[in-house]
Formats: structure tokens, sequence, C-alpha cells
């Protein structure tokens, strides 16, 4: 036991204790497992999800807390009442974030449900930059050179499957590339020592090449962008497998990276020095990896923009600029700025129909969110935002139909805008 009487992960248990990841982006946790087993740990992606799993969070966290935090502890409680896994010998993997939304207390809270269902002799490893340490789980500078640019693989084989899934002449052929390039790239970072930065810029355009090979039928889909919290955002558990509900109706799904919300933080560290003269001996150190991964961006933007076939990504610094008019960069709790940049960002690029996902009573993304929504679209007239709240309460049907009115909209929009544009076409003819 450690002195705040939580249980450690020893380096004994390193050699014979399952790790248990929850579950949030697919194809990200899917390489960044790879890597922790390739340093020698076992460890296991959860993928149980349905009713027991909100169940067994609403029999162990307060209903008063956020659904993501519902959602994570019931998800690895589940996992253990499963039978699955042998009880003495599992630890539980959570990341903390240490600010201001109440992520930072999942740890504790997870605690707490153990301590409630029996399983108090459970260690929790805290994923975090120094927080909680564990003798047995460390992450070594080879493994975050790994985890970096695991980042970067992941967010890239997410844009291009989501350019290509709805389109796909074969149905399965996209998801079967990522896996193969998921898999691929595993086995190319075995081994020790730094990467090499001009390998990894070969596979992007390796990989640019493999997907743009994929058969895609030549057809116009309505865009939507998928904005909002960070963890029902991302997570098929969290958000009702919202991704899968837009292919089905018809839609191209068009989602942020990761990359953007981990720039999104370094940044705040930045702003709190402007603004308030905090952290002024870390600052110069997060300057300069600032500086590094948005020139690493820049760099996928420009291979992304050269091969010529996909859309590439917004530009972090260029996303930042986006607020000014809306709120400030001091705005920073939750997904804080962000969330409006994104939406901004979107619309932007071309893509106006926005789900914006929120946890209910998510005070933070409420403000960024919702409560942003009706300056953008004042400024944005074209825009067709809706918010979306998810909770143990709220019907997948209530749902997907508050989803089903934004797609009508946006097909009554478009269908407005072509006598227009025809109009257009016949007066540049006749002149």
């Amino acid at each position: 036991m450690a002195s705040e009487d939580r249980v450690l992960f020893t380096k004994q248990m390193k050699k014979d204790y399952t790790i248990l990841v929850p579950t949030m982006l697919p194809i990200h946790f899917k390489l960044m497992i790879h890597i922790f087993r390739e340093y020698g740990y076992k460890v296991e992606l959860l993928e149980n999800a349905g009713k027991n799993v909100v169940d067994s969070g609403l029999r162990n966290v307060h209903n008063d807390t956020c659904y993501p935090a519902l959602l994570v502890i019931g998800q690895m409680i589940d996992a253990l009442e499963s039978g699955k896994y042998d009880i003495n010998k599992v630890a539980l993997l959570i990341t903390q974030t240490g600010g201001g939304c109440r992520a930072s207390n999942y740890i504790n809270l997870l605690r707490k449900a153990l301590k409630k269902s029996g399983y108090g002799h459970i260690p929790v490893v805290s994923l975090s930059l120094g927080m909680e340490k564990n003798p047995g789980f460390k992450i070594t500078p080879q493994m975050m050179n790994r985890i970096f640019y695991a980042l970067f693989y992941a967010d890239l084989l997410m844009l291009l499957a989501n350019q290509c899934r709805p389109y796909e002449v074969h149905k399965g052929e996209t998801d079967q590339l990522v896996d193969r390039w998921a898999e691929r790239l595993t086995q190319e970072m075995k081994g020790r020592g730094i990467l090499s930065y001009k390998k990894v810029k070969e596979n992007y355009r390796r990989i640019l090449s493999d997907f743009a090979d994929i058969a895609r039928a030549k057809q116009e889909k309505v865009k939507v962008g998928v904005v909002g919290e960070i963890y029902v955002k991302f997570s098929p558990l969290g958000n009702n497998n919202l991704e899968e509900f837009l292919l089905s109706e018809g839609a191209e799904v068009v989602v942020p990276g990761l990359l953007d919300f981990c720039l999104y933080c370094i940044y705040n560290i930045l702003m709190d020095y402007k603004l308030y003269g905090m952290g002024r001996f870390k600052v110069a150190a997060f300057r300069r990896v600032y500086r590094m991964l948005v020139r690493k961006q820049g760099d996928v933007i420009r291979i992304i923009k050269e091969q010529g076939t996909f859309r590439a990504p917004g530009y972090f610094p260029h996303t930042v600029s986006l607020v000014k008019g809306y709120l400030s960069h001091g705005v920073k709790m939750g997904e804080g700025w962000l969330l409006t940049a994104e939406m901004l960002e979107l619309i932007e690029q071309g893509v106006p129909n926005i789900v914006c996902t929120q946890p209910f009573g998510c005070l933070p993304n409420h403000i960024v969110g919702k409560g942003m929504m009706r300056l953008i679209k004042q400024k944005n007239p074209d825009s067709n935002i809706v918010a979306v709240d998810y909770d143990p309460g709220a019907t997948k049907i209530n749902q997907e139909n508050r989803i089903k009115l934004m797609l009508a909209n946006a097909a009554a929009i478009a269908q407005a805008k072509q006598p227009q544009e025809q109009s257009s076409e016949k007066q540049l003819q006749f002149i």
C-alpha cells in the first residue's frame, strides 16, 4: 500500500498481471496497446458494451457524476464481474488529467467503486504526467517516442478511413486496410532506439497511396462533423455508435483528430503564462514541444495535399485564430474554446452540418458547445448544428431522431441552393 492507502502496481505484477484499458478511440488505442505489449505489459482493450455497462456504472457511481465517468467505471467493473479475468491478477489503467473538469476525479471515483464492489485489492494505474507513480509501470522515453508517432499515424488512419468508408465499392475494405496498417506499424515500431522521422513520413505517403487505391463510388454525400466532449465525441460506447448511425443514414463523417486536443492542452499552458503569469519555469519547455508538434502537423498536411486525393485536416495555429470574436482563449475548462473552434473550422472546411455531443450536465461543454451555437449561427447562416445529450436516461431513439432532423434540414438547405446555383450557371452561359 502507498501512503495514501492506494494499491501499487509493482514490478512483480508486470510479469503476469493483465492491465485492462477502457475504450475511447478504437484506432488510436489499438496502436498504443500494441506498443505497451512490445515493452512487456499484458494489456487488453475492453470492448464490452450495452446495458450491463450502464447498469454497472449506475450501481457504482453517483448519478450526478458525468456520463463518461459512469461508462468508464461501469465498463471496468462489468469486465471484472464477467468472469473472463482472474481478479487476483488484473489491474486497471485510466488517464488522469489534473484539470478543472470532473475527469480529474475519475481515478478516485474508480477506486471508491472498486472497494464498494469488493475489488479494493485491484491496483489502478494512472496514465498521467507524474501525478501518481507505480514501481511496475513506467513510460520510458522510447515508449513515449512510439506513442507520439502512434498518435500521428492513428489520426491519419482515422481521417482517411472516414473519407473512404462511405464511398467504398467493396464493403469492409477500408476497415481491413486500417487493420493491416495497424499491424504493419506495430511491427515497424518494435525494437529500441528513436524512430526515424524520414521513415515516418515515408509511411504517411504509403498509407495515402494505399487508401487512394480503394475503389470508391463517385457520388456526393452529406458531410457531418462530430465535435463535443472528448469521450462521447470519440467513443462508440459513449455516443451510441454515432459514426455507424451517420453512415447508415448516408452521411460522410468528419471528426477532428486527437492531436488538436493535445495541442489545445499545451497551448493552454502557454496561455496561463501569458494571462496569469503561471507556469513561468515550464513555459519554455512547453513552447518548444508546441512548436515541434505544430511543425510535424504541418508536414502531415503538406504530404496529404501533395498526394491530392484526400482533404487535409485543419492546421492548429489557424484553428486557434478562429475563435476571435467569439470567446477568449482563457475559456479552457473541459474542451473549452477548442470545441467552439472545431465547429468554426468544420464550417470553414465546407462541413456546416455538425453534431455537438455532450454528456448531460457537463457544464463546461454546454457553455462552449450549446451555449455558442446561437452566435455561430448568427455569423454563419448556413451552419446546421444540433446538440445531442448523452446520459443513462437519454434514449437512443430520441438522440437519433434529433440527428435525423438535422440531416433533413441539411437536405432541405442543399435542395434550396440548387436552383440558385443552376440560375448562376445559366447567367454565366448567357454572358
